[in-house]
């Protein structure tokens, strides 16, 4: 019998059954394929988390150095498109141009495609920030890892050991998250078998949104805008009294603080020269929690991953431009993991709607 009910948002409506992640809201918890982010993020790299996410569906599944070849190699390859990615995308913003990127990469590619997209987009996104500056592409390093590689070619040359792994933790924490809008975007077009490029496209458009991907920069614009802790409480009495979006504040699904924020938070804590920020980003989030609790008692709303993201990107010299940019990097193992599971074993997705519109007399 047909549903009539309609749940905005699709709240509470299961979809599917996945082995991929687990987003427990309640109690503040998220699980990748069976560990806790915490553990996840301390005992593997990003290509282990790719590895995890990958297992028993892909090539290099279960097999960190197999996935760290395999994305070197594919990293190496990507570079030959990068003279065609930057004469197509003159004008463009960081995800627009990565738009243009991933479309330009073939269906009847014969290396492996979670190889070869997820290869891509650091290349892609690191001689799309240096011509913004006029410089030349760098080519890519298959000795390195992805955090590696592509802080050296933003940079020009290797970061310090602790950046790289400030990168590649951020990576690790954000490559996968549930049925959050991109990645159900990219089981969506994964249902048609319209193939794994064209999913992963599909998820970027849908990142793009500033209500999914795009607020970790306007968090950094928040915080300078408040200018001094001491203000904190008051610019957010005045923001509630305005019905103001507060940026890094709240989240769909987590009732209470988000784990990855912790994590993040800790990563920024190991960088030089960031205790300053970091000390005064502390305090704005208890001003913020502050005035919360004085407009509107009773309701529950802490940190999300975007508050702590901003600081750890801007540590990492990274342009706000292309925050949203650098988060598809790490999302995109997860979308692959996402389009496999979906591809496996999932029919092609079509939902009902509720008509409401007029009928003929």
């Amino acid at each position: 019998m047909l549903q009539t009910r309609v749940d905005s948002g699709l709240d509470g409506v299961v979809v599917a059954d996945t082995v991929m992640s687990e987003v427990d809201g309640e109690a503040g918890r998220l699980v990748v394929r069976g560990h806790a982010l915490q553990e996840l993020v301390a005992s593997r790299g990003f290509e282990g988390v790719a590895a995890l996410l990958w297992e028993g569906y892909a090539e290099g599944g279960g097999d960190a150095s197999a996935v760290a070849s395999g994305l070197a190699a594919a990293r190496v390859q990507a570079f030959a498109a990068v003279p065609k990615l930057l004469a197509a995308t003159r004008g463009l913003n960081p995800v627009e141009a990565l738009r243009v990127g991933i479309a330009l990469l073939p269906d009847h590619e014969t290396t492996p495609h979670h190889y070869l997209v997820c290869g891509a987009m650091p290349v892609f996104l690191a001689a799309l920030l240096n011509a913004e500056k006029g410089l030349a592409p760098i080519a890519p390093d298959p000795t390195l890892t992805t955090a590696q590689d592509l802080l050296r070619m933003i940079r020009g040359q290797r970061a310090g050991v602790v950046f790289e792994k400030a990168l590649d933790t951020y990576l690790a924490t954000i490559a996968d998250h549930g049925f959050n809008a991109s990645t159900f975007t990219a089981r969506v077009v994964a249902s048609t078998h319209a193939g794994l490029i064209s999913s992963v496209l599909a998820a970027l458009c849908a990142l793009k949104g500033p209500l999914h991907g795009g607020a970790p920069g306007p968090v950094l614009d928040m915080l300078d805008e408040i200018g001094d802790a001491a203000r904190a409480e008051a610019w957010f009495d005045d923001a509630f009294a305005k019905g103001a979006t507060l940026m890094g504040f709240g989240h769909r699904i987590y009732k209470v603080r988000d784990p990855r924020a912790d994590v993040l938070k800790a990563t920024v804590a190991t960088l030089p020269a960031t205790a300053g920020r970091l000390a005064y980003a502390t305090a704005v989030e208890k001003g913020a929690i502050a005035a919360l609790r004085k407009h509107k008692p009773g309701r529950r709303l802490d940190i999300n991953v975007e508050y702590y993201t901003a600081l750890l990107l801007e540590a990492l010299e990274v342009p706000r431009s292309a925050f949203t940019a650098l988060f598809a990097v790490g999302r995109t193992a997860g979308w692959c993991a996402h389009i496999f599971e979906q591809e496996k074993g999932g029919r092609i997705i079509r939902p009902q709607s509720n008509y409401v519109g007029p009928r003929p007399q």
